[in-house]
């Protein structure tokens, strides 16, 4: 006797979607979606090249409060059909398309990932890769909402070890770090290059001894609070007319403390102005 095989259509017809069914606790839920999705992603450099890194996708749309849940492998369905390959500038692209296909009033795309830059030591030139935390976060519901955010590692020395102490002072490594939003192109090395401004003195992965001796005495001749690095770092992002908001922060990891050191701020800058 031979066996009868499902018909596949029928079946796939009366599959139940319970996704989509009523929920009648009227709660809204902000973000429901999928985290940390793997996925290759590829950015171009200010020399006119490519550079391939691996991110960390985050997906979410807003639920209302009479559907109980959304359609989770939707969210892989669009990033697969949009992205090859996934670059910043389709990011908005692909969060609409999130909002269309599951008909979301918003929805969210973040991608986190490590973006290495080719830094010259200061007195040597040696070349040595730095890698900085970088992430680009969009929202759509109608319009489009882009934010980068960078973050960098540098030194900062206390300004009142140095006024107190005969022999030298204390520093730290500190992480600095920045959302923004701009107009026009921003290029990744071009924010970071303000962070590691705002510090008493940058950090290099290859540095020879001459190095070595401009980076220390850098550092005692530009000591800084914490508060001191926002307020230099706000400075230097209020004159970048491309950016019309942004919030920084920076955290001192402490050397002669067992606590840390932190400072941060956020400024809109068309808000400020009166802008539209």
């Amino acid at each position: 006797m031979s066996e009868t095989k499902p018909n596949s259509k029928a079946a796939k017809a009366v599959m139940p979607d319970v996704q989509a069914t009523e929920d009648d606790r009227r709660v809204a839920i902000d973000k429901v979606g999928v985290k940390d999705v793997t996925y290759p992603m590829r950015l171009r450099t200010p020399e006119g090249g490519e550079q391939t890194t691996v991110a960390k996708i985050n997906m979410y749309v807003a639920l209302p409060h009479y559907q109980k849940g959304t359609h989770m492998s939707r969210f892989l369905e669009i990033l697969n059909d949009h992205s090859e390959p996934l670059t910043p500038e389709r990011i908005p692209e692909i969060t609409r398309a999130i909002c269309r296909k599951l008909e979301a009033e918003e929805a969210h795309f973040e991608a986190d990932f490590i973006y290495f830059i080719n830094k010259p030591a200061p007195v040597s030139g040696k070349l040595g890769l730095m890698d900085f935390e970088v992430g680009f976060e969009c929202t759509s519901n109608g319009a489009d909402d882009m934010i980068l955010r960078v973050a960098a590692w540098a030194t900062s020395l206390c300004p009142c070890s140095k006024e107190i102490s005969e022999y030298g002072a204390h520093n730290q490594r500190c992480r600095i770090e920045a959302r923004v939003r701009f107009e026009g192109a921003l290029w990744i090395e071009e924010l970071a290059a303000l962070l590691e401004q705002a510090a008493s003195t940058q950090v290099f992965s290859v540095l020879k001894r001459p190095d070595e001796k401009w980076v220390t005495e850098r550092a005692f001749e530009n000591p800084k609070f914490v508060e001191d690095i926002v307020r230099d770092l706000a400075v230097a992002l209020d004159n970048e007319d491309r950016i019309t908001w942004f919030e920084i922060n920076s955290e001192n990891y402490e050397s002669i403390h067992s606590h840390n050191a932190y400072a941060m701020l956020t400024r809109d800058k068309r808000a400020d102005s009166g802008a539209d």
